[in-house]
């Protein structure tokens, strides 16, 4: 199957859009993203979190002063799933939450000192994983899985990868 994936252009074909091919990469990413889950996963349990308060600290963590209905918008969750989520960060001490200076009615979100150690921690925990899988790939495999994770995604995800890689200066 690698010689499939590392074939060029029309030498390659379309084998790899064929269902078998396509179960096998949908299995991969499976496994994949359990492996690089499995420990951020421990850590979160031993505080009594989950995933979704992953996904906030990460989010948070790269937007400081990012307002609640953006969250909302990145997350793709109602209000009331934000608030169980959100709430037991709060309470921990990992996120702060502030009135808005221009619109005192805006809620805006940044990690604490203890929500920046945690989140490093989670990162950390999953960093290696990624370094060495993306050195493994090489500089051109590692530009194609962009595209391909990019393909996946829905257009919202897709223009706030867009504005953070702007803002970031990682423009490819």
């Amino acid at each position: 199957m690698q010689e499939k994936f590392t074939q060029a252009g029309v030498e390659a074909g379309l084998l790899f859009l064929r269902e078998d091919e396509l179960r096998l990469v949908q299995e991969m990413l499976f496994f994949a993203h359990r492996d690089l889950v499995a420990a951020p996963d421990a850590i979160l349990e031993e505080l009594g979190f989950g995933r979704a308060h992953h996904r906030v600290l990460h989010f948070i963590g790269r937007n400081p002063g990012m307002p609640v209905g953006e969250l909302l918008t990145i997350l793709g969750i109602a209000k009331q799933s934000l608030a169980r989520v959100l709430g037991p960060l709060i309470r921990g001490g990992y996120v702060q939450q502030v009135a808005g200076r221009t619109d005192r009615r805006l809620r805006l979100l940044t990690l604490t000192e203890a929500g920046i150690a945690l989140e490093r921690r989670l990162f950390e925990a999953q960093r290696e994983r990624m370094v060495l899988a993306l050195r493994e790939a090489g500089g051109n495999a590692v530009d194609g899985f962009r595209r391909v994770l990019r393909g996946m995604m829905q257009a919202g995800a897709r223009a706030y990868i867009d504005r953070a890689e702007k803002a970031r200066g990682l423009k490819r």
